[in-house]
């Protein structure tokens, strides 16, 4: 994509239609426009809604200047410099080209950006959010950076070639509510699908970087860092660990949010945590820097539209042997089964707990039984917490890679890997040591 525009922004509100009379163009809401200020406020709470701080803010780099590496199959791509600096940013921008680089994939100067760059959500937007998020991004500090060039191998560095994507992938058009739905469903429907993007992480795709719409939302995988690692409860911080991830099902699916809530769902995304899960890794990233700072009612409206969405889960083509799951019971029992218990159903937040043995539930979770298993494999090898650890999040969990001598090797962690994703009911491909050597 374009080296000075990039990935994430937001979501919002909606459509605004037009129509002509004697030439002129009219709004039908006849509603003033917002005073400076709060058009800038909107555009601050949808590009929070759109987590653009976390894509386009390197470590120790100032805010929206860009030059976070994104490590992608045709090569890595930095992200843009947003801030409103003339020469680096978007400073000489005008809102139409930061509508038709959001819409179209294609930056001021005319040159293609990256499908990297979510516009196949953007193309959601409403004019009026694109407005507000124009004004917000004008409002910011300019910051004079240029992040580093792209690092793409030929054919992928030749721009041109996506004009053709485009005409497979790219279905251009703003958000139709659908009128047999209530506005709360819409509302989370225009959150999850536009700005807010989830489909970029949480659908598979081809071989050609696009979406697999038969399995929207069946969850995905994405290179991104191991910022952390938990040794003993401690939080160690890790430098350059970029790894595969696998975002969950966000469908009904038994492998997805099935046994989930409305209000569990809600709740996860405003602080990270419910009684069956908790955020870690690039989630929880998302949290602490975007949706904990959602409205309840925007984060129930999207609970509701993810609850609504049917299951649909890929096949499972792989099956699990019995040595492998013998093996992995032993691992389990030695390893996890003092927290999470033998019955997979976790040690919930009870006054009378052991703190340091509380655990969300194994069962039916999303990221025990993700098509990839490499988001399960990082939790075992690094440990995991949240960003958020208020009163109600889960303890920490310490990872096995360097457990002063103890630590497993590729099998026993394949091997516990396709224990847990295949007990209790729980249902997933079978996990092989090389996956987990790629993870190390």
């Amino acid at each position: 994509m374009h080296q000075r525009f990039y990935q994430r922004c937001v979501a919002g509100a909606v459509i605004v239609g037009f129509f002509f009379v004697g030439g002129r163009t009219f709004a039908q809401d006849a509603t003033p426009a917002p005073p400076e200020a709060a058009l800038i406020e909107k555009g601050k709470y949808l590009a929070t809604a759109g987590d653009c701080i976390s894509c386009h803010t390197r470590p120790h780099g100032e805010q929206f200047a860009g030059g976070l590496p994104l490590k992608t199959p045709f090569g890595t791509i930095y992200t843009a410099n947003i801030t409103p600096d003339k020469e680096t940013g978007i400073g000489n921008w005008t809102e139409e080209q930061l509508a038709r680089a959001m819409r179209e994939g294609v930056a001021d100067d005319g040159s293609h950006l990256y499908p990297a760059f979510p516009y196949p959500s953007y193309t959601k937007v409403t004019d009026e959010d694109v407005h507000a998020i124009y004004a917000y991004l004008k409002s910011l500090k300019p910051v004079s950076y240029n992040p580093p060039k792209n690092e793409m191998p030929f054919p992928f560095s030749q721009r041109g070639l996506m004009a053709i994507w485009n005409k497979m992938f790219l279905r251009e058009g703003r958000y139709a509510p659908d009128a047999s739905q209530s506005p709360e469903w819409n509302r989370g429907a225009y959150l999850v699908e536009g700005l807010g993007h989830c489909s970029a992480c949480h659908t598979p795709r081809n071989q050609l970087g696009g979406e697999r719409t038969s399995l929207a939302l069946t969850g995905g995988t994405y290179q991104d860092a191991i910022v952390d690692s938990v040794h003993e409860q401690e939080i160690v911080k890790q430098e350059n660990m970029i790894r595969p991830w696998s975002a969950v099902n966000l469908t009904s699916s038994p492998q997805g949010l099935g046994a989930w809530s409305v209000e569990e769902i809600a709740a996860y995304l405003k602080t990270g945590h419910n009684a069956l899960a908790g955020a870690f890794g690039p989630m929880a990233q998302i949290v602490s820097n975007s949706t904990q700072y959602l409205t309840d009612e925007d984060t129930r409206a999207m609970a509701v539209y993810l609850k609504s969405l049917p299951p649909v889960a890929p096949p499972i083509d792989k099956s699990v042997n019995a040595d492998q799951m013998q093996k992995g019971e032993i691992a389990y029992t030695v390893r996890c089964g003092d927290c999470h218990l033998p019955t997979g159903l976790g040690s919930p937040k009870t006054p009378d707990a052991d703190p340091t043995k509380v655990s969300p539930p194994l069962v039916g979770n999303p990221v025990v039984q993700a098509d990839d298993p490499a988001t399960l494999i990082n939790l075992i090898l690094y440990g995991a917490h949240e960003a958020i650890m208020d009163d109600k999040a889960w303890p920490k969990m310490p990872g096995f890679e360097m457990d002063f001598g103890l630590g497993m090797d590729d099998d026993q962690v394949a091997a516990l890997a396709n224990y847990v994703r295949n007990s209790w009911g729980n249902k997933g491909n079978m996990v092989a040591p090389k996956d987990v050597a790629k993870q190390r």
